[in-house]
């Protein structure tokens, strides 16, 4: 790590106003929905997701490539990381612990599933993870709309209430 890379990376970050709100990556975003941020190495670029940066910032730890951070709050822009695992929205699990996670908060594809995740495809989730990203830039934190970015409503639909 380069002394002002970790400046850099946090120049993209929006922390929610709350302890335990996301912090919300606004830097590039990837077709899978995730964010990514390029880093400088002896050898050239690398690029990294940026949760696995945070994650390397507040514990110290360079993560495996068989390492997968799970987001407990389920927004793949969250960059929200802090050493007290209990407080972190980023935890390290296995792909299994990814897979059981996914299948207990009805993500998966399947007849059942929650009606937001319920077959989305990657360009959808991609485009969701970019809506939520143009809010903060936009509006800053509105949660308002902030949920219906990530809810996939765009702002011209009619509402109920």
């Amino acid at each position: 790590m380069r002394a002002a890379e970790p400046d850099r990376f946090w120049s993209y970050v929006v922390k929610g106003p709350a302890v335990d709100d996301c912090w919300i990556w606004t830097g590039a975003i990837a077709d899978d929905g995730y964010g990514r941020f390029w880093t400088h190495t002896d050898t050239g670029q690398k690029v990294l997701r940026p949760q696995r940066y945070a994650h390397q910032l507040a514990t110290g730890v360079e993560l495996s490539p068989s390492v997968l951070l799970l987001h407990s709050c389920d927004v793949p822009i969250c960059v929200h990381a802090v050493a007290d695992a209990a407080e972190s929205h980023l935890v390290e699990g296995t792909h299994r612990e990814n897979m059981l996670d996914r299948t207990q908060k009805n993500r998966h594809a399947n007849r059942w599933s929650a009606w937001r995740f319920n077959g989305l495809a990657r360009a959808e989730r991609a485009q969701r993870s970019r809506d939520l990203r143009d809010v903060i830039l936009t509006h800053g934190w509105d949660v308002e709309r902030m949920s219906a970015a990530l809810a996939g409503v765009e702002e011209t639909h009619p509402r109920l209430f």
